[in-house]
């Protein structure tokens, strides 16, 4: 083969290699949820409206960072009793919790007119740095603020972030270690623990 086809060769092989590695990558950013989110703080709000009243108070405080802690938090898991819950234990340091948060804003919107969900913002050192990541990735619901983390310890029977207990309308709670790969993934997991009923040990 003279040099000049070998060159063609080579930067054929060179424009193929560059294809499949930016195919790659473009796929593995869709399936983690590794992405900044999709949607503007409007765009989820408008996605919600006309929610059932439970729900709807919910999505009127997307975005906030409430106070009140454990009392707080236990009287709104009563107000939504009977309901299928979501509650997604995370931290703006986190980077796991970073990754997964697309996930959450597409699942909130998704089930959000039948599911109810709820942040605890862990183990932040500051309330505006909760807050400054809320603003930033914006979801359909509220979270509470737990500087000390015994919150979302006691919730979610982990010292660890991220984690994810899903509640089912009996209030039976299956809990999800670690950040989700997919949004996929988890609204799987809300159908089956929270929506379903699926047995648990």
């Amino acid at each position: 083969m003279t040099p000049r086809r070998l060159s063609l060769a080579a930067g054929a092989l060179l424009v193929l290699a560059v294809l499949v590695v930016g195919l790659i990558q473009l796929a593995s950013d869709s399936q983690t949820g590794a992405a900044h989110a999709r949607l503007t703080a409007v765009q989820v709000r408008a996605q919600l409206a006309g929610s059932p009243p439970r729900l709807a108070a919910l999505h009127a405080q997307a975005g906030m960072l409430l106070g009140g802690g454990a009392p707080a938090m236990r009287a709104r898991l009563r107000a939504l009793r009977g309901l299928p819950i979501v509650v997604n234990k995370w931290a703006s340091w986190c980077e796991p919790c970073r990754a997964e948060f697309g996930a959450f804003q597409g699942a909130s919107v998704h089930l959000g007119r039948r599911v109810a969900f709820i942040g605890i913002d862990s183990a932040d050192s500051t309330r505006a740095a909760g807050l400054a990541f809320l603003r930033s990735t914006p979801v359909g619901y509220p979270s509470y603020y737990d500087g000390s983390g015994a919150l979302g310890s006691a919730i979610s029977g982990s010292p660890f972030t991220p984690v994810t207990v899903l509640f089912d309308r009996r209030g039976r709670k299956y809990v999800h270690q670690g950040p989700y790969p997919s949004e996929a993934k988890l609204e799987a997991d809300i159908e089956r623990y929270a929506l379903g009923e699926a047995s648990r040990a």
